[in-house]
C-alpha cells in the first residue's frame, strides 16, 4: 500500500484530538498536527499519541493546509480536521484503493453528528477532497479553502465510507461559529470586490433554507433537519448583513463607529 501522511489542523482541540488521531493509527504512516497556538492540552495529547506537532501562526485554512503538505514525508496526503474521525469502512476502502490507485485524488463523504445523532440527509453526503498525491495541488481561499490542481487534467475519484464530523459541541457553539463564519465570509466578499445587494439579503436565506430542508431532504431528519435548515438561513442572512455593515463603515469612516 502507498504510504500516507495524515495532516490535522488544531487550535484548542483537546476534546477532539485524541479521537481523530486514534482513528488514523493503523492507516497513516505519519500523523502531522499543525497547531496555531493552543492554550489547552491539545499539543501534549497529540505528542503523547505519537503525532509530529508543528506551530504555525494562523492566517487562513488554505495556508495552514499547504504548510502541512510541505511538512509531509509520504507520497499521499490525507487531510483530517481535529473534529473528524475516520470510520472503519472508510479506513478499509482507503487501504484497498491505495494498493493500486486509479486516481491521484479522492473525494470522501462526510457525515455530521448533530444533537445526539448522525444526520442521514441534511449535510450528507458532504463530499470533501481529502486524499491526494503530494505535489498535485495547493489550497486557496479564505474561509472555505479550495483545492487547486497544478494540472487541470487530473481526474478525481470517490471513496465509500464516512468521515464522521463532530462539528458542534452544542447549539451555543454552533451559532457562535456560524456568526464567525458569516463575518469572515463577508470580509472575503468585500476584499474580492463583491457588493451588497438588498435582494440577496432578502432572497438568498430563503433559497438556502429551501435547498437544505426540501431539495436535500432535510425534512426526513425530523426536527434536526429543520434546525439545520434554519441555521443555514441565519448564516446567509448574517453574511450579507455583515457585508452591508462593512460598506457602511467605509462610507462613514470619518464618524465614530463602534
Amino acid at each position: 500500500m502507498e504510504k500516507i501522511s495524515a495532516v490535522i489542523l488544531t487550535k484548542n482541540e483537546e476534546l477532539n484530538i485524541e479521537r481523530a488521531i486514534k482513528s488514523l493509527k493503523d492507516l497513516a504512516d505519519e500523523i502531522i498536527v499543525i497547531d496555531s497556538g493552543s492554550t489547552d492540552k491539545t499539543v501534549d495529547l497529540a505528542t503523547s499519541l505519537g503525532a509530529k506537532v508543528y506551530f504555525r501562526r494562523w492566517d487562513s485554512f488554505a495556508n495552514q493546509r499547504n504548510f502541512g503538505i510541505e511538512k509531509s514525508l509520504c507520497n499521499w496526503i490525507l487531510m483530517v480536521d481535529a473534529d473528524e474521525e475516520v470510520s472503519s469502512e472508510l479506513k478499509l476502502n482507503i487501504k484497498q484503493e491505495l494498493l493500486n490507485p486509479k486516481y491521484q485524488a479522492y473525494e470522501i463523504p462526510r457525515r455530521t453528528y448533530y444533537l445526539g445523532k448522525f444526520l442521514r440527509y441534511t449535510w450528507y453526503p458532504e463530499w470533501r477532497l481529502r486524499l491526494f498525491k503530494k505535489g498535485i495541488l495547493r489550497f486557496e481561499g479564505d474561509l472555505h479553502e479550495t483545492p487547486v490542481f497544478l494540472d487541470k487534467n487530473i481526474k478525481v475519484g470517490k471513496l465509500k465510507g464516512d468521515l464522521y464530523h463532530y462539528s458542534y459541541r452544542n447549539l451555543y457553539h454552533q451559532y457562535i461559529k456560524t456568526i464567525d463564519y458569516a463575518k469572515t465570509m463577508a470580509e472575503s466578499y468585500h476584499k474580492n470586490g463583491k457588493k451588497f445587494k438588498l435582494y440577496k439579503l432578502i432572497l438568498s436565506p430563503f433559497m438556502m433554507f429551501f435547498k437544505n430542508y426540501f431539495l436535500k431532504l432535510g425534512f426526513l431528519d425530523g426536527y434536526r433537519g429543520f434546525f439545520v435548515a434554519m441555521s443555514s438561513f441565519f448564516y446567509v442572512f448574517l453574511k450579507y448583513l455583515f457585508l452591508y455593515e462593512i460598506e457602511l463603515k467605509e462610507k462613514y469612516k470619518d464618524k465614530l463607529w463602534k
